[in-house]
């Protein structure tokens, strides 16, 4: 090539060259701005599954035999493990139940409580036994929380879900002290709700109306 052609190339290049870098930064915006852009989507589209999903989940009463897989129960688990408790002391734990025999023992041990013969577990079979530290002042309250959480998250999976109570005298009796020896559980643990879930049979059931007066304004 002559010199006076790479002369004149360098030119065209030198007058170019700021042109392709403004469009480079221009494009390189406009890939961010889409970034956040989208970014901020899905966060609005989480934050609106999770109000979805608080204001759609209702008790259910009637299940499948069907047990979930395993690895939706933990996520349920794990959910329950993050509800706020006081000071942060964590003084909740979970039984989680899926074994048959089991899981019809503690209906026993629960219609017992009422002097019944049914099963209160509705044929959910899968338990998930909430009891708490009586040591911490706020167990009643840990452990309540916990209960909510594993019902939305069970709600989010697809499953329904209801609390059972009787939880505490369950474990109270001798028979529900020995389970809870059995599995290697040692402390003064009161029972504080059995979540139950599995798939839901039948129509998934409709909202109540809200009460009057449910929230008092202080403006």
């Amino acid at each position: 090539m002559s010199k006076s052609k790479s002369k004149i190339i360098n030119k065209k290049m030198k007058k170019i060259a700021p042109i392709i870098l403004c469009a480079a930064v221009m494009l390189c915006c406009s890939c961010q701005q889409k970034s956040a852009e989208t970014t901020e989507l899905v966060n609005d589209n989480a934050k609106n599954t999770t109000m979805e999903d608080l204001l759609t989940r209702r008790s259910v009463r009637s299940y499948t035999d069907e047990i979930p897989p395993m690895e939706v129960i933990e996520e349920i688990c794990k959910a329950g493990t993050y509800a706020p408790t006081g000071m942060n002391r964590q003084s909740p734990i979970i039984i989680a139940v899926t074994n048959k025999e089991m899981r019809d023992r503690l209906s026993k041990m629960n219609a017992a409580v009422m002097g019944a013969d049914n099963d209160p577990f509705y044929g959910a079979p899968v338990v998930l036994v909430v009891l708490a530290d009586k040591n911490v002042h706020t167990y009643v309250e840990d452990g309540s929380l916990v209960m909510g959480n594993l019902m939305n998250a069970a709600h989010a999976k697809g499953l329904g879900s209801c609390w059972i109570h009787r939880a505490k005298e369950m474990f109270e009796t001798e028979e529900g002290k020995q389970i809870l020896k059995d599995l290697g559980i040692e402390g003064d643990y009161v029972g504080v709700g059995n979540c139950i879930l599995g798939y839901t049979a039948g129509d998934y059931p409709e909202a109540k109306p809200r009460k009057e007066n449910w929230v008092y304004w202080v403006k």
